[in-house]
C-alpha cells in the first residue's frame, strides 16, 4: 500500500466512490452481495453493501436482477466450492441477458491459486477478483473494470494494514457484527483459514470501542465480536489488552445490552475471561468452543495444542463458574487416521461436557493443507461413526435445552416467525430460540419470557 495510513488508504477509496457516483453506467444500477460461510464473511459483505449503496446503486432482490453480483466466498469446507461454481453456471445465462452486467468474487475462496486458475479457464466472463485482504479496495477494482471493461485480478498474499473506516449495511438495525481481528496463527492440519486468511492482526482496541459506541448511538443493542480466535486478541499491540480484558469494556459502553463472541479456541481461553463473562450479565452465556475430536492421538495429527483431559476440564470449570452457560462446540469426524475407537473417545467428550449444540462435520481436505496429503479414509468407514457422533450430540443437546422450561428469560425480538405471523421469534442470551405472541412488542426489543413449552431445539414462549 505504498507506506500509506489506514486512514489515507480509506480516504483514498472514499475518492473512487465519488468517481464512480458521477458515472452515468450505474444510474439505476442494482446489487446483490451473495455470502457463503462464517460471521466474517457476513460482517465483509455489509461492507461491501455500504461501499455499493454509498456509490448510488440499490439493492436486488435476486441475482438474475442484478447488475453488479458479488459472491462473497468462503473455503472451508467441499461444499462451499460446489455451490459457488453451480452459481457461476447460472449466472453466464444472466450475463447473456444483461451484458452490462459485472460478476465480482471475493472472499477466502479467492485466496487459492488453483481456484483463480479454474476461473480463469472455466468463468472467463468473471469480471472481478479480489480476495479476504483487500476488501476495502472494491471501490478502486469497480472503478478501474468501468472504465478499462477489462478483467480485473488483485489478489494479496498477506497484509498487516486493517482499513475499516469505509460505509457498511447493516444486516440487522438492532445487532451488529464487529471484526476486532484477523487471520489466525494456529495452522490446525485441516485448516486452510491461515493460508487465506493470513496472519494474526488485532483492531485498536480504542477503535473498536468507538466504533461500538457509534453503533450503539445508531440504536444497536447487541454486538458480536468477531475473530478467527478471538481469545488470542491483543497479542502485538502495544496496549497489552487481552480479550478478557476488551469484551469488558464493551459491556460498559451505554446502549449496548448484549455482547456475543466467536469463535473461541481452547488453548487460549484464559480462566480471566471465565470470571469476566462470570462477573457481566450482558456478556451472552454462550461460549462456543470447538473440540474437532476427543482423542488424543487425532488431536495431536490436527495440530490442535491440547489434549481432551485439558479439555474436559476446561469446560468442568466453565461449568462451574458460569452454571448456566450454553456451551457448543464443532466436531470432525473422519479425519485420516481416524479409528472407532477415537471416535470413542469423541462421544466420551461429548457426554462428559454435555454440548448444548454442535456443528458436526465429515472432513473435507483442503488442498494446500498437511491433512491433505495424509491417506484418506473411505466414505463407508466414516458414515457410520459421524452417524454415532450425531445421534449422540442430538440426544444431549436436547436434554440440555429442557433445563431451561419453565424459567423465565431475557430474550432479544430479531424477527417475526416465520410459519406464524401472529408471533415473533428470538434469542435467550444462551443462544437459543424462543417463539412467543407479539404482545405489543418490536423488533430489537428486550422482552421477559417464559420458556414454556421446550420443544427440542427451541422454545415456546409467553411474554410477561
Amino acid at each position: 500500500m505504498n507506506g500509506m495510513n489506514d486512514r489515507e488508504e480509506s480516504q483514498r477509496q472514499r475518492e473512487y466512490i465519488k468517481k464512480i457516483q458521477g458515472m452515468p453506467q450505474i444510474t439505476g444500477r442494482k446489487y446483490l452481495v451473495v455470502t457463503f460461510g462464517c460471521q466474517m464473511n457476513e460482517r465483509d459483505s455489509e461492507k461491501i453493501a455500504g461501499v455499493l449503496e454509498e456509490m448510488g446503486y440499490a439493492r436486488a432482490c435476486s441475482e438474475e436482477e442484478a447488475d453488479i453480483l458479488i459472491y462473497n466466498t468462503c473455503t472451508v469446507r467441499d461444499n462451499a466450492d460446489k455451490r459457488l461454481y453451480g452459481r457461476l453456471g447460472v449466472c453466464k445465462q444472466h450475463k447473456n441477458a444483461n451484458k452490462d452486467m459485472i460478476i465480482a468474487l471475493c472472499g477466502c475462496m479467492m485466496q487459492e491459486e488453483h481456484v483463480i486458475n479454474k476461473i480463469r479457464q472455466s468463468y472467463p466472463y468473471v469480471d472481478i477478483i479480489f480476495g479476504t485482504h483487500n476488501i476495502f479496495k472494491l471501490p478502486e477494482l469497480l472503478y478501474t473494470r468501468l472504465e478499462s471493461g477489462s478483467q480485473i485480478i488483485d489478489i494479496w498474499k498477506d497484509t498487516d494494514e486493517i482499513v475499516e473506516d469505509l460505509p457498511s449495511v447493516r444486516k440487522y438495525p438492532f445487532k451488529t457484527g464487529v471484526n476486532i481481528m484477523f487471520g489466525c496463527n494456529n495452522f490446525c492440519s485441516y485448516c486452510i483459514v491461515p493460508y487465506v486468511r493470513g496472519r494474526e492482526r488485532s483492531r485498536n482496541p480504542k477503535e473498536i470501542i468507538r466504533e461500538i459506541e457509534g453503533y450503539a448511538a445508531d440504536g444497536v443493542v447487541e454486538v458480536m465480536l468477531l475473530g478467527q480466535n478471538v481469545n488470542s486478541y491483543g497479542k502485538g499491540l502495544d496496549s497489552r489488552v487481552t480479550f478478557a480484558g476488551l469484551i469488558g469494556e464493551v459491556a460498559r459502553i451505554d446502549g449496548i445490552r448484549r455482547v456475543r463472541f466467536m469463535t473461541s479456541h481452547p488453548k487460549d481461553l484464559s480462566d480471566e475471561l471465565i470470571q469476566t463473562i462470570a462477573d457481566n450479565e450482558k456478556i451472552a452465556r454462550h461460549i462456543h468452543l470447538p473440540l474437532q475430536s476427543g482423542s488424543d492421538r487425532i488431536l495431536s495429527a490436527m495440530n490442535r495444542h491440547y489434549t481432551r483431559q485439558g479439555y474436559i476440564d476446561l469446560a468442568e470449570r466453565i461449568r462451574r463458574e458460569i452454571p448456566d452457560a450454553a456451551i457448543t462446540t464443532d466436531i470432525i469426524v473422519g479425519f485420516p487416521g481416524e479409528s472407532d475407537e477415537d471416535v470413542d473417545d469423541t462421544i466420551d467428550v461429548i457426554e462428559r461436557v454435555r454440548y448444548d449444540g454442535a456443528f458436526t462435520f465429515e472432513y473435507s481436505p483442503r488442498t494446500g493443507t498437511p491433512a491433505a496429503s495424509m491417506t484418506q479414509l473411505a466414505k463407508e468407514k466414516v458414515q457410520p461413526n459421524f452417524d454415532r457422533v450425531l445421534q449422540t450430540v442430538q440426544r444431549i443437546s436436547k436434554e440440555q435445552a429442557a433445563r431451561f422450561e419453565g424459567r423465565v428469560m431475557e430474550v432479544l425480538v430479531e424477527g417475526e416467525d416465520e410459519k406464524d405471523s401472529t408471533r415473533y421469534t428470538g434469542r435467550i442470551s444462551q443462544n437459543n430460540v424462543v417463539h412467543f405472541p407479539k404482545s405489543g412488542l418490536k423488533i430489537g426489543d428486550f422482552a421477559q419470557i417464559r420458556l414454556d413449552k421446550c420443544k427440542g431445539f427451541y422454545y415456546n414462549g409467553i411474554v410477561l
